[in-house]
């Protein structure tokens, strides 16, 4: 694979993952969305499913890493990636979530105005007293749809949230490299891609409570910045106290797995 496959490949289909994945997330939250309320089982398999599409997608490229801690773990593997390439899957996956983040507040442009206009979400004159708000808007540093860009911890236990993510990425790239791979060991296969969104599916409903399940880097940082710079009224803060705990978790994670592989497997 060239460098540019790499990159277009990481791109496109981090961007898809993001959309997909984003976009459940605000079809659930936002409350003039048909889908608002429908619950964790249906951001559990909507994040599954875009997992699916996104690597069905941007394997032919690029092999479908779509995650860093993944990269870094195909790098730690014995007769892996290279590291050069390293940085450039990063730089794609980094592009293609900030893409997709943005792609999802377009299509869903007029259910985050009506949203973080309601006085029942942001509070001030007229609102009632109720407990209606989002989740992300209760927790310190976070804004009312923070939650569809990025994760958040139900409880913030600094050591517990970041050991949280990490279990959570070893499960996941220890699929990955045991099941996942594709023939020459350095992406994601067509039966791998099956099996990878299965394992995101049972990472979330087994495991996502406490945090959220970031489990990919760029996954949360990403859409943290969009977050950050997109022109939503009364959006909030972006938890920046929070947001080392989702890239520095998922990459120990990778890393941990890459290790047990190497040992166990390899």
């Amino acid at each position: 694979m060239s460098s540019s496959d790499i990159f277009i490949g990481e791109t496109i289909g981090t961007a898809i993952l993001i959309l997909l994945g984003g976009g459940v997330c605000a079809a659930v939250t936002l409350k003039a969305s048909k889908a608002r309320n429908a619950g964790w089982l249906a951001i559990t398999f909507g994040w599954g499913f875009a997992v699916l599409t996104a690597v069905y997608t941007s394997a032919p490229l690029s092999g479908a890493h779509l995650n860093p801690a993944v990269t870094l773990a195909l790098a730690l593997k014995k007769n892996g990636i290279d590291w050069s390439d390293v940085p450039i899957y990063w730089g794609g996956q980094l592009l293609g979530a900030m893409i997709g983040a943005a792609l999802v507040w377009v299509a869903y442009y007029g259910q985050f105005h009506a949203h973080l206009t309601d006085r029942e979400i942001v509070g001030g004159p007229g609102a009632q007293a109720t407990k209606t708000k989002a989740v992300e808007a209760q927790e310190k540093g976070a804004g009312p749809v923070l939650g569809i860009f990025s994760t958040g911890p139900e409880i913030r236990v600094a050591w517990q949230n970041i050991a949280t993510e990490v279990i959570g990425t070893v499960v996941l790239v220890l699929a990955v490299l045991t099941q996942g791979l594709n023939g020459d060991g350095k992406g994601l296969g067509t039966l791998g891609a099956l099996i990878t969104a299965l394992v995101v599916v049972s990472i979330g409903l087994s495991l996502g409570g406490p945090t959220g399940y970031a489990i990919n880097p760029a996954r949360d940082l990403g859409p943290r910045i969009v977050h950050a710079l997109l022109p939503l009224p009364n959006k909030g803060g972006s938890d920046w106290s929070y947001a080392w705990i989702p890239v520095a978790g998922p990459l120990i994670g990778g890393a941990i797995a890459a290790g047990i592989y190497n040992v166990a497997f390899a």
